[in-house]
C-alpha cells in the first residue's frame, strides 16, 4: 500500500470522520447559540476543514520529533488557525476582522491541538481500544 494510500485511509475512518461531524456540528450550532461578528457557518467549515486535514498530522511532528517538517506544520497551524480566517474575514467583512482575530486565535489554537489529539491515532477505533488495553495490563 502506497503512503498515499495510507494517508487517505485515515482520513476515511468513520470513528475519525465522526468525531470531525459532531465537532462541526457543534461549531455551527455554536455560530447560533454564541452570536459573534466572526462566527459563522462558512468560518466554521473551512478552518474545520483544514483542521481535520492537518492537525493529526501537526501532532505526530511535534510528538515524534520530525524536525524537518517543523516549518511545514508551522505554516499548516498558523493557516488553520489564523490564515485561512484572516483572509476569509479580509473579504467578507473587514472590520469583524479587526474586532475578533485577537481573541480569536487562542480558542482556534486551542482547539487544532486538541483535535491533534483526538486525531493522532492511526489505526481503527477496535486497535486503539485494544493497545490501551494492552498497556494498562502491562
Amino acid at each position: 500500500m502506497s503512503s498515499i494510500s495510507i494517508v487517505l485511509a485515515e482520513y476515511r475512518r468513520p470513528w475519525k470522520l465522526a468525531t470531525f461531524a459532531i465537532g462541526l456540528g457543534l461549531l455551527i450550532v455554536g455560530s447560533f447559540v454564541f452570536p459573534a461578528p466572526d462566527w459563522d457557518i462558512s468560518i466554521s467549515i473551512i478552518m474545520a476543514a483544514f483542521t481535520y486535514l492537518t492537525a493529526g498530522w501537526s501532532m505526530h511532528v511535534m510528538v515524534e520529533r520530525r524536525w524537518r517538517s517543523w516549518p511545514l506544520m508551522l505554516f499548516l497551524t498558523w493557516w488553520c488557525v489564523d490564515g485561512c480566517y484572516a483572509l476569509y474575514w479580509w473579504f467578507v467583512d473587514p472590520q469583524a476582522l479587526v474586532l475578533m482575530r485577537d481573541v480569536n486565535w487562542p480558542a482556534s489554537l486551542s482547539l487544532y491541538w486538541t483535535c491533534g489529539l483526538v486525531w493522532f491515532w492511526n489505526g481503527t477505533l477496535r486497535e486503539l481500544l485494544s493497545t490501551i488495553k494492552a498497556a494498562l495490563h502491562r
